[in-house]
This record gives C-alpha cells, sequence and structure tokens, in this order.
C-alpha cells in the first residue's frame, strides 16, 4: 500500500535557484545538502523537490513543441498583490487568463526555469 506522496520532483538546470524560488513563494525552507536534488520543506502540502539536469529544456506555453507535461496551482487571496510578489521573485507572465475570459479566476506564470504555474483566486 502507498503510505503517501513523498515529494514532486521537478526537473531544472539550478535545483538551488528554483528551490529559493519555491521557499519565498510558499514562506519554506530549503534543503540542499546536495545541489543536484534540493527539497523545499516546511509548507502545508507535498514538498517539491528539484533535479539537476543536464541539456534541460523549458516547457513551452501555450505550445507543445516543448510539452509543460505538469503545472502547479496555488490558491491565492489577494491575485493582484501575489502576482507583484511572485514578478519580483523572477516569475513571468504567461497568460492573464482572468484578464481575457470572463468567469476565469486563474493567470499562467513561468517559475525562473520556465516551468508553468497558476495563481488561482480563491
Amino acid at each position: 500500500m502507498i503510505r503517501r506522496l513523498q515529494a514532486i520532483a521537478i526537473d531544472c538546470p539550478d535545483p538551488v535557484r528554483l528551490a529559493e524560488f519555491y521557499a519565498e513563494l510558499l514562506g519554506a525552507e530549503v534543503d540542499a545538502e546536495d545541489p543536484d536534488w534540493v527539497e523545499v520543506r516546511g509548507f502545508a502540502g507535498t514538498p517539491l523537490a528539484f533535479q539537476r539536469v543536464e541539456g534541460y529544456r523549458p516547457p513551452q506555453w501555450p505550445g507543445q513543441e516543448s510539452p509543460q507535461q505538469m503545472h502547479l496551482d496555488f490558491d491565492v487571496d489577494d491575485i493582484e498583490a501575489d502576482e507583484q510578489r511572485v514578478l519580483e521573485l523572477g516569475a513571468t507572465v504567461l497568460e492573464r487568463t482572468d484578464q481575457l475570459r470572463a468567469g476565469t479566476n486563474w493567470r499562467v506564470y513561468a517559475d525562473p526555469a520556465g516551468h508553468p504555474f497558476c495563481l488561482c483566486a480563491h
């Protein structure tokens, strides 16, 4: 029997840098004993792990030439303030979905390694 999900592992070129981004975003801690496998813990939810991949190619949004394969969704209370925060931490805007389509409540960003993630207004 599987007891629990231990971690979500994400490929990237610089695990320490990406772990620091998500640790700051989540108010969590970085465990960087091994610079090729870095974990973020200390927040509500499953820990995130970042593994170094040589020749890493970031996903494209919304194209599938280099597919996203997965993305993370984060609930937020103030999408405007949290957008400003993720941009200051090094994210980039991919799509302001809520401003393009009526009735949507999320926006899509890329983390510093190019992985898409969403801020979802709660």
